[in-house]
């Protein structure tokens, strides 16, 4: 009787997807503050919505088990996702949702090849909007897609994106974005100044009562009367 051996069947490695492809956030101040506008403004602007995930050059993994494939957009927006943290955002562990939107903002050190790389990669892995902002020649960019392909938006003055809901207006030194109720996005800065105006406002209005009522009361009048 012949006894035939089963091969040992060797466990496939782990494919390790890093969390860094090495490459700075930013290359300057005013990529980065440009960064942290857009993320942190739709931050505010979704924050009641628990689906939507929110995230600035975060590795993003479009293909299970191709590790080269893959692009970390200054700013990506991903409807149907939870909020929390990620390491990178692996599709395939995300239901296969693809980010819906993503931004770029252009720097000295971004080159032509580079981006129409990222803009072929947007395009083929399911971007439905793309806007690319230069902040030295004030310049935004907009795709849209239309079936497979991205269609660049003509009048980017003025667009109010499908997605997001936001109004982009280009000024002559700068560009501005406004809320669906059309607040302005603003830096971390101002929304400081912001928070602080009405808190010192709330505060003189309470002061003001205050005032108030004890001029009341020294009359001999009770509000609880009135």
């Amino acid at each position: 009787m012949v006894q035939q051996l089963t091969p040992e069947t060797t466990p496939k490695p782990e494919i390790i997807y890093p969390d860094s492809d090495g490459n700075p956030m930013a290359e300057n101040t005013e990529h980065y503050e440009w960064i942290v506008k857009i993320k942190e403004n739709l931050e505010i602007l979704f924050a009641s919505e628990n689906d939507v995930f929110i995230a600035g050059d975060l590795l993003w993994y479009p293909v299970e088990g191709s590790v080269k494939t893959r692009q970390a957009p200054d700013v990506m927006v991903i409807f149907s996702r939870p909020k929390g943290r990620r390491g990178s955002y692996k599709q395939w562990e995300e239901n296969n949702i693809i980010p819906q939107v993503v931004f770029e903002i252009l720097s000295p050190g971004n080159r032509t090849q580079e981006m129409a790389k990222k803009l072929l990669f947007y395009q083929r892995h399911g971007v439905e909007e793309y806007y690319i902002y230069n902040p030295d020649t004030i310049e935004l960019v907009g795709f849209i897609r239309e079936q497979e392909w991205f269609e660049e938006i003509e009048e980017i003055n003025n667009w109010v994106s499908p997605r997001l809901g936001i109004r982009f207006e280009l000024k002559s030194d700068t560009l501005e974005i406004y809320y669906p109720d059309e607040r302005k996005f603003l830096t971390s800065l101002e929304l400081n100044q912001r928070a602080e105006q009405e808190y010192q406002r709330a505060e003189q209005e309470h002061q003001n009562y205050q005032d108030l009522l004890a001029k009341l009361q020294a009359k001999g009048i009770d509000i609880n009367t009135l």
